[in-house]
């Protein structure tokens, strides 16, 4: 399974690219705590450790893709991927893509948890700066 969600953030592609790989950034703008960084290949968590994964292609300020799995992924299940783009509306707003693939059936509820535990945190953020 896969899906695609979209926001408009009231900043730039840059700030929220680098809001994102770092992880006083990231952990205030999701209010949960991250650890993760701009380094290709590294590996990351969000969310308290819910969250983990590894960094695999990061073209600056534009796009990121990570390898991506929470706690409840069964032992076997593979690691999804997640491809976040970041196009830029004019300086003070930007657009996400964020594209998630590579889940089971029963993981739509990922779906729901984007929008509640990043996107409307996010937009709080990012109006507030």
């Amino acid at each position: 399974m896969e899906f695609k969600l979209s926001i408009s953030l009231k900043a730039s592609a840059t700030k929220v690219y680098k809001t994102w790989l770092n992880s006083k950034g990231h952990t205030d703008m999701t209010g949960s705590k991250a650890d993760i960084n701009d380094q290709l290949g590294s590996k990351f968590t969000a969310w308290d450790g819910y969250i983990h994964g590894e960094n695999l292609e990061l073209e600056t300020n534009k796009r990121i893709v990570q390898t991506w799995r929470t706690s409840e992924f069964k032992t076997n299940q593979e690691d999804s991927l997640l491809e976040i783009e970041f196009i830029e509306i004019d300086k003070n707003s930007c657009k996400i893509i964020l594209q998630h693939s590579n889940l089971e059936d029963k993981d739509s509820n990922y779906i729901k948890g984007w929008k509640d535990h990043y996107f409307e945190p996010m937009k709080k953020y990012f109006a507030g700066k």
